[in-house]
This record gives C-alpha cells, sequence and structure tokens, in this order.
C-alpha cells in the first residue's frame, strides 16, 4: 500500500533495465516542453506503473521546480534512482534525453549542408519557430510566476537591469534581485506547505552535503581554471555547466545564459544558434539538449581531446558531448544533494518567498532575451512578423503540438521564399 509518506529503497523496487526501456519510450514520444514531460511521467509511471504516490510525486516535481536546471530531467532522473539506484538514474537520464541529442547532432553535422535559398529559408523558419516558442514562454510562465503587481514590477524589474547590462552577470544580477526583494515583498504570497506530503529518500545528509559542496567547488573553480588558460574542452564545459547551474524556470530560460556566453564571444554565429533552439522544437525529450548541437558547432577543432579519432566529425561529437555532460551535471548534482534537506527546507516560509522572486525576474531575462537577439535576429520583414505571429497563436490558442508548429512554419518560409524569389 502506498502512503503519502514514501520511501523507497534505490534498487529494491525494480530492475534498471527495465527503467531504462520506460524512459525510451518516454524519450522518443515526449513532445511538448517540460510542463508536459511532467504529465508524461504522472500518467506512465504514477497511474498506469505505480511506480510511486501521487503525493509522492508531487513533492518530487515541487522540490525540481524549486531547484535551478532542467525540471523535467531532475523528474526522471530521481525516478530512476528511486526505481532502480544510482545505474537506473543513469540508464533513465540517457534514455530519455540521447534520442533527442542524437538527433540535434545530426542537425548540426549536416548543418552546412543547408546552403543556397532553399537552406537559407529553412534556417529562417527554425528562427521563426523560436521568435513563437520564445513569446509562448514568456506569456505562460508571466501569467504563472508574476501574476501579480509585486511579482510583475520584479519582472519589469528585471528586463531593465538585463536591458542597461547585457551579459551572464547582469542576468545573475537580476535573478539575485528577484531573490532579494521576494524576501521582501513574496512571504504573503508563498502559502504553507501540508506536512501530509512528504518524500522521504534513502540519501544521508552527509552524502547531501558533499554532492552540494562538488556542485559549488565546480561552479566557482571552473571560471578560474578557465582564467588560468585551461584547455578549449575544459572552457567549453564551463559554459554549459554555469548555464545549467544558474537555470531557473524551465529550459527556455537556459537560451539567454548561453547566447551571451557563445554568441557574444562568438562561438556560434546568432543565426546558428536560433536555428539550433528552433530545431530543438521538432524533438522529443528536454530542450536542454539543444547543448548537443551548440556544443557540436562551438569550435568543433578546438575541443579535440587526446586520442580523438581522427575522422570527419569526430571533433563536433566531442564537442556535443562535452557541451550535453555540463549542462545536465549541475541540476542532478544539486538534486541529489538538497534531497536529503528537502522535507525541512519546503516548510521555511523565507525560501518559499525567495524562490517566488527568482522567478519572476526569471520572466524578466526570458522578455528581455525575446527582443534581443530572438526577435532581432529573425523578424526582417513583414512576412517573417506574419509567420511568427501565426505560429504563437497556433500554440496558445490552439494548442498545437510543438512539433507540427515546427512543421507549418518551415513549409510556410520556404513558400514565401518561392514566392519571393519568383517576384
Amino acid at each position: 500500500m502506498m502512503t503519502d509518506k514514501q520511501t523507497l529503497a534505490p534498487g529494491s523496487a525494480g530492475r534498471p533495465s527495465e527503467v531504462f526501456v520506460v524512459f525510451l519510450k518516454l524519450g522518443l514520444t515526449s513532445f511538448g516542453g517540460p510542463i508536459a514531460h511532467l504529465g508524461y511521467f504522472r500518467d506512465e509511471l504514477v497511474l498506469r506503473r505505480r511506480w510511486l504516490s501521487d503525493a509522492a510525486y508531487a513533492e518530487l516535481v515541487a522540490l525540481c521546480q524549486f531547484l535551478p536546471g532542467p525540471a523535467s530531467s531532475q523528474v526522471g532522473f530521481a525516478l530512476g534512482y528511486l526505481r532502480g539506484g544510482i545505474s537506473g538514474a543513469l540508464l533513465a537520464w540517457a534514455a530519455f534525453t540521447l534520442p533527442s541529442a542524437l538527433l540535434l547532432l545530426a542537425f548540426a553535422l549536416g548543418a552546412d549542408a543547408l546552403g543556397g535559398a532553399l537552406g537559407q529559408d529553412l534556417l529562417r523558419g527554425f528562427k521563426l519557430v523560436a521568435v513563437a516558442i520564445v513569446a509562448q514562454a514568456v506569456w505562460g510562465m508571466a501569467r504563472s510566476l508574476a501574476p501579480d503587481r509585486e511579482r510583475a514590477t520584479m519582472a519589469l524589474a528585471a528586463v531593465l537591469l538585463v536591458t542597461f547590462a547585457p551579459s551572464t552577470l547582469g542576468q545573475i544580477a537580476a535573478i539575485l534581485v528577484g531573490a532579494l526583494a521576494g524576501l521582501r515583498w513574496c512571504r504573503a504570497l508563498s502559502p504553507p506547505v501540508s506536512q501530509a506530503q512528504a518524500l522521504a529518500v534513502p540519501l544521508t545528509r552527509r552524502v547531501g552535503v558533499l554532492l552540494l559542496g562538488m556542485f559549488a567547488l565546480l561552479l566557482f573553480g571552473l571560471p578560474l581554471l578557465v582564467a588560468a588558460g585551461a584547455t578549449p574542452g575544459l572552457a567549453l564545459f564551463e559554459v554549459f555547466y554555469r548555464a545549467g547551474a544558474l537555470v531557473f524556470g524551465g529550459g527556455h530560460v537556459v537560451l539567454p545564459l548561453l547566447e551571451a556566453s557563445l554568441v557574444e564571444p562568438g562561438w556560434v554565429s546568432a543565426d546558428a544558434f536560433l536555428s539550433g533552439y528552433g530545431a530543438a522544437q521538432a524533438v522529443p525529450g528536454p530542450l536542454f539538449t539543444v547543448a548537443a548541437f551548440l556544443g557540436a558547432i562551438a569550435m568543433p577543432d578546438a575541443v579535440t581531446m587526446p586520442g580523438a579519432i581522427a575522422m570527419p566529425g569526430a571533433n563536433a561529437v566531442i564537442g556535443a558531448a562535452i557541451a550535453l555532460f555540463g549542462i545536465f551535471l549541475p541540476g542532478m548534482l544539486l538534486l541529489m544533494g538538497v534531497l536529503p534537506f528537502w522535507d525541512r527546507l519546503r516548510q521555511q516560509q523565507a525560501a518559499r518567498a525567495a524562490m517566488a522572486g527568482a522567478n519572476a525576474a526569471v520572466v524578466g531575462v526570458l522578455g528581455a532575451a525575446l527582443y534581443q537577439p530572438v526577435w532581432t535576429s529573425a523578424v526582417a520583414v513583414p512576412a517573417d512578423f506574419a509567420i511568427a505571429l501565426s505560429a504563437f497563436v497556433l500554440l496558445t490558442a490552439w494548442r498545437t503540438p510543438p512539433w507540427l508548429v515546427v512543421l507549418l512554419t518551415l513549409l510556410a518560409t520556404l513558400m514565401v521564399g518561392m514566392l519571393m524569389g519568383s517576384g
């Protein structure tokens, strides 16, 4: 019998192979973004397979929403751990992540073939998809994370701060200011948490402290190594680790962090960046797998590791692997490190208030990114605006699946391109 307070001994409830098969199915079929992924997980693992109770699942989701990182991937990692131990956690992550990562790596390897007018129209279509997707994310997040005048003001302040300090430091400062403002103005907006819902996880606090220490060591130590002249591969890893460690509010928020770290220094062009982000909407699985695309095209010749195979595309594969590991690692370290302390932490009103303010600031950071670089790089002529607006309406009003919106947008850009070419 399931109870509200549920403890599962890792490895005792299921085989790692079972975990892999279930999450591979989810990784191949889970379209629609992190919120949709959480729905898929609940249907498959709570309602159908009864791996854990609804109350325990809700508590796990609340924890992953509270932490930085890719919420749906963190939930999947934790479910794999509860079901099959550490091997189950790693297999759950791999099965859910690799299908979309391999598709985006293939897109990166074939990007050079997209030359001529046809290729340019396709790339423009992917950028217009990014406009619609980010606009939808801003719209939805503003309604849920900044629904009142206090948090709306925090979001506006974040927009202003990021606008006048357009860098990674400006974005981090905006989130920190939002958290501090939340401590002052969001305490009354943070309702108490029910004591009945609790998720007891078999991890000791000593292990939790060790993992949190590893998270902090990498976050603050990697920039020092890069400044001291680390290898390009380590520099690439640091960029994606920092992005994964500082993302609040879901996968879309990683866009401005990665843009500031990759496009501004010249590692990735603005057009390629937005094309990869648009392509990521057409594949299942977590949005963070856009790292595979970006890592593959970000200075692939510079990230060659000793003993790498000398063959076309080998450096791109290495870059994709470095980026993918880097962007997911911090979220998993944080999740496993906080799990032993979660039951006490969630009762602290100050922690909930600070998170409410940080989430409101995230809306502002993403709103600023909607204009620069997303809008300014994609919308050049009235036809671009019409296509992007149509895609936005399909997503928000008609609830059209994102993969279908991608296909329709690409078709529209190809048709407009042919008409303009024939004119």
